[in-house]
């Protein structure tokens, strides 16, 4: 762990081991964090905040852009380690570290110039002005499907304000933040950042119910987002939470197939589905469900599953046995209700080793199904036929989500 500008293993002698989904081998271990070990964190940034917060704006500006530049001196190093606790493959986590190196240095723009502003007065002789003020300890707790993007847009934007982070990464993948903390975060003074490694109930729900963190980021389930609001609401503290999804997208009659198969393929599969904001159900014009499901089927089986380090690997592994039976079982399920399966669906039989799932068409899917309802969180498209635009908004509509949605027309 991470804690005031220095490494340690903290309270516990007890230690998480960290699998390559790949390989099903043991990479490396860290600490199990303890609510013990959460307070000595959250003690660090409060009072590391008294002084970062007053931190100059054109110095914590620099100090923003120079967590970039060293992140980019590492950003080789850093794809690996992400690719091999991860999965994803390297175009993926090379776009995932790109975005992360933009983000400091987009934020560090916005430390230097907003603060506040100046707006009309509601009188002669009034001055109404506003100045934000940072709220102090920001608990940031992190999934791991982009264990280190899905951190610096919390973590970037709370510096940036003047707040100090306590950092909870997901127990898969902790690695990437642990290094890019040690290369790229020694600058800063310490206390400002801290990392505790550990399970959710044991460290994110101490940093949750902390009385000195007064804002809690997280991005993970629906379920767990709920939780930690139930914890948070009672002391009132500040949430962002980005939860679960199970986004649509509609294919309109007029779109060129070939376009359109290969950026539904995208949608739905990168990080072989594995995202809040994947494509998880897929509206396809009557009039052209036939050529459609029967081009994306074609372009789907033929995507490369292997390991995430090998230049020829279109679809990674899925990070772990039990997402992986998660998918399995709303498949089966569909299957049993009447869906078909046109390709994919099963566990490829060229790996001994690894949480490998074969990317999946579905068709003869309705919403009675977990299928088009639950959030699937893996390599699945289920396609559905829709008459007119109305229809499709009004089955886009039906969901309990709603985080993104997609449309694909020329009109």
């Amino acid at each position: 762990m991470y804690i005031n500008g220095e490494f340690t293993t903290g309270k516990s002698i007890d230690r998480i081991a960290i699998i390559n989904p790949a390989t099903e081998e043991i990479i490396d271990d860290v600490s199990r964090g303890t609510p013990e070990d959460v307070a000595s964190a959250v003690q660090a940034a409060k009072e590391a905040f008294y002084e970062w917060r007053r931190v100059p704006a054109n110095e914590r500006a620099a100090a923003l852009h120079e967590v970039a530049t060293k992140i980019r001196s590492h950003h080789d190093e850093i794809v690996r380690l992400i690719t091999q606790e991860e999965g994803k493959p390297i175009p993926e986590n090379e776009e995932e570290l790109w975005w992360v190196e933009e983000t400091f240095d987009y934020y560090a723009e916005i430390a230097r110039h907003e603060r506040g502003r100046v707006i009309p007065p509601g009188e002669q002789g009034q001055f109404n002005f506003i100045i934000k003020e940072p709220y102090g300890v920001v608990g940031c707790i992190v999934p791991w499907n982009y264990p280190l993007l899905l951190l610096v847009w919390k973590m970037a934007a709370a510096l940036a304000a003047g707040n100090t982070v306590v950092i909870k990464p997901s127990e898969l993948t902790p690695l990437s933040t642990l290094r890019l903390v040690e290369v790229a975060c020694d600058h800063l003074p310490p206390g400002v950042v801290n990392v505790v490694t550990g399970y959710g109930p044991e460290v994110g729900e101490a940093l949750v119910m902390h009385p000195k963190v007064p804002v809690i980021a997280f991005t993970g389930s629906l379920a767990v987002g709920q939780h930690i609001a139930k914890l948070a609401g009672p002391m009132m503290k500040k949430l962002h939470l980005e939860l679960g999804g199970k986004d649509p997208m509609v294919i309109a009659p007029d779109v060129d197939i070939a376009t359109a198969v290969s950026g539904t393929a995208y949608a739905a599969l990168i990080n072989t589905g594995q995202v809040c904001t994947s494509t998880e159900r897929v509206y396809v014009h009557e009039s052209i469900m036939p050529q459609f499901s029967e081009e994306i089927a074609d372009f789907v089986s033929k995507l490369r599953l292997g390991n995430g380090l090998d230049p020829e690997t279109d679809i990674g592994p899925m990070i772990r046995n039990k997402f992986r039976e998660k998918v399995e079982g709303q498949l089966s399920d569909a299957v049993a209700s009447g869906a078909e399966i046109l390709v994919g669906g099963s566990r490829p039989s060229q790996f001994a080793k690894g949480f490998f799932l074969e990317p999946a068409v579905v068709t003869k899917v309705n919403h009675s199904m977990d299928l088009m309802r639950e959030e699937t969180f893996g390599p699945v498209i289920p396609l559905m036929p829709y008459k007119s635009i109305d229809d499709a908004i009004e089955l886009a509509n039906d969901c309990k989500y709603g985080l993104g949605a997609c449309l694909m027309t020329h009109d």
